[in-house]
């Protein structure tokens, strides 16, 4: 169901792979509240996904552009300007990656050239995409940034590897960021951190079937699904979250309030 909450909205969103990823459902959310936007994503991405068909549901156009890359952003934020005839008034950066996690690589025996990469890819790139957007003037007041973030930043989850290093950096960069583009443009910036969610990122972390199972059982309201992250943004984006901003906000059934649940419990008590 459509309020319009986002009408004569313009943004960017990065990140959406294919139909599993949190981006993607929250374009075609921000789609059917009015807002229009550009998509963009980095070329190898691209080529595994299916972002085409995304844009045209959407009638948004592509501007691929690697977020490590300050050239590739200024190219993307004064194209995205082009097309939407303007400022921006929200953006959504949807972007990990670790290699260590994906070749296998344990936390006590990191490849730091991996490790380097990912922090770039996942964390650095925020901030790479914040400052080019600050310096470019290309924000409207009461703009809004969301970032995705997870639990793993705050507690230990083993098998999350360097990815919880960077979801820690990532969130200091959105208060820290956040309080300059408060302070000089009056926009603001949270991340969103949410229930593990069973996307083509995400399925790549070991035991994370494991980590899915134990949140919904932890979670008094279950775990949040993509779409249920996306609405999330789309409040975020509207203008009934003005003064909401250097927030992480769980999106997660409860989870990161409970220290157990009876259902846990009885799992380990053998109950079930």
């Amino acid at each position: 169901m459509s309020h319009n909450l986002l009408k004569g909205k313009k943004g960017i969103i990065f990140g959406a792979l294919d139909s599993n990823s949190i981006a993607w459902k929250t374009a075609e959310r921000v789609h059917e509240e009015g807002g229009e936007f550009v998509l963009t994503n980095a070329p190898v991405a691209m080529r595994m996904g299916q972002i085409n068909e995304l844009a045209e549901k959407t009638g948004s156009q592509i501007i691929p552009a690697d977020a490590t890359s300050e050239d590739d952003l200024k190219n993307l934020v004064e194209q995205s300007m082009e097309i939407l005839g303007g400022k921006i008034d929200f953006v959504l950066h949807s972007i990990g990656m670790s290699i260590n996690v994906r070749k296998g690589k344990h936390y006590t025996d990191q490849n730091y050239a991996w490790t380097q990469k990912g922090t770039d890819v996942s964390a650095m790139s925020f901030h790479k995409v914040m400052q080019t957007l600050y310096k470019a003037d290309a924000m409207n007041e009461w703009g809004s940034i969301v970032a995705l973030t997870y639990m793993a930043a705050q507690r230990v989850f083993p098998d999350y590897n360097d990815m919880a290093d960077n979801k820690a950096y990532l969130e200091s960069i959105a208060r820290s960021f956040g309080y300059f583009f408060g302070r000089d443009k009056k926009v603001r910036v949270n991340t969103i951190s949410q229930s593990p969610t069973p996307t083509t990122a995400g399925s790549g972390v070991k035991g994370f079937d494991g980590f899915i199972s134990y949140a919904e059982k932890m979670s008094p309201l279950g775990n949040a699904t993509a779409m249920d992250c996306a609405n999330y943004t789309v409040t975020l984006f509207s203008d009934l979250t003005k003064r909401v901003t250097l927030q992480n906000l769980y999106n997660d059934g409860g989870f990161s309030n409970m220290g157990v649940s009876d259902a846990v419990m009885s799992t380990f008590m053998g109950e079930e």
